[in-house]
């Protein structure tokens, strides 16, 4: 098995990631896929976005089968902060790189919420992901609606805590930073189209100034649906799918838009 787009490179102008979460069994996670691959193959193959899809970590090498050749990649819903031992149940970042993936999803508010993952495992875990050449999709978002700069700051303020221990200018490292207001994670509706804008803009600013010399993408996750990457693109640079491209249909519609938009 072969990943591609290790860290470093320069990261494809969009990104569009599917994370299943555990909504799917091993073959439900099958169906999609193949559904998926049938997506992409019909709207032919686009070098302007990396579609990647987020199995549990039993399905992983299955999906990275199933999608050989098509220019889909495949990341890991989470990854060790330990790189070997005795850590029962872990996953370290040299397995997940081995089994095929090329991301790794870090720092969502329910792994941080449930798990208790403060921001030194979260450093952990980033450093544990680029030192095996993933790429990693750190996840960021206030807790609550408030105001859109307020809400920047916040996402600001926890890149600070992330990457400052392990980053400096000089670095030229790929990361995908995935803003998903918690508030709207499992809503029925996302985050105002202003609020994604300006907090988007807020962090990639911050990020420019910061390391110039890194690849860095700025997504935006939660309640994410057909229509919404058309409104925010040109400040957005993707979307973090969850529960509404778990319909391979949905998907199919989101995917066209964004290589169109």
């Amino acid at each position: 098995m072969s990943a591609q787009e290790p860290s470093g490179v320069t990261l494809p102008k969009r990104f569009l990631g599917v994370s299943l979460k555990m909504y799917f069994d091993h073959s439900e996670t099958i169906m999609w896929t193949k559904d998926v691959v049938a997506a992409k193959i019909e709207l032919e193959p686009s070098d302007l976005v990396s579609v990647v899809l987020f199995p549990s970590f039993p399905s992983i090498p299955a999906t990275v089968e199933l999608v050989g050749g098509t220019g889909i990649l495949v990341g890991a819903q989470n990854i060790s902060q330990f790189d070997q031992g005795p850590f029962t149940g872990e996953v370290c970042g040299r397995t997940i790189r081995q089994t095929g993936c090329a991301y790794v999803e870090i720092g969502h508010s329910e792994r941080r919420m449930l798990f208790g993952e403060d921001d030194r495992v979260i450093q952990q875990k980033l450093s544990q992901a680029l030192s095996n050449e993933l790429i990693p999709v750190l996840c960021i978002g206030e807790p609550q609606l408030d105001d859109a700069a307020e809400g920047g700051e916040y996402c600001i303020n926890q890149l600070r805590a992330a990457l400052n221990p392990i980053l400096d200018q000089s670095s030229d490292v790929s990361i995908v930073i995935a803003y998903e207001p918690v508030y709207s994670i499992g809503a029925d509706e996302p985050a105002s189209d202003y609020h994604i804008r300006t907090v988007c803009g807020m962090v990639k600013r911050f990020l420019a100034a910061s390391w110039p010399k890194a690849s860095m993408r700025v997504v935006y996750g939660g309640s994410a649906g057909p229509g919404l990457f058309t409104r925010i693109a040109g400040i957005a640079d993707g979307l973090f799918l969850g529960r509404y491209a778990h319909d391979s249909l949905a998907f199919s519609e989101i995917l066209s838009e964004a290589m169109t938009v």
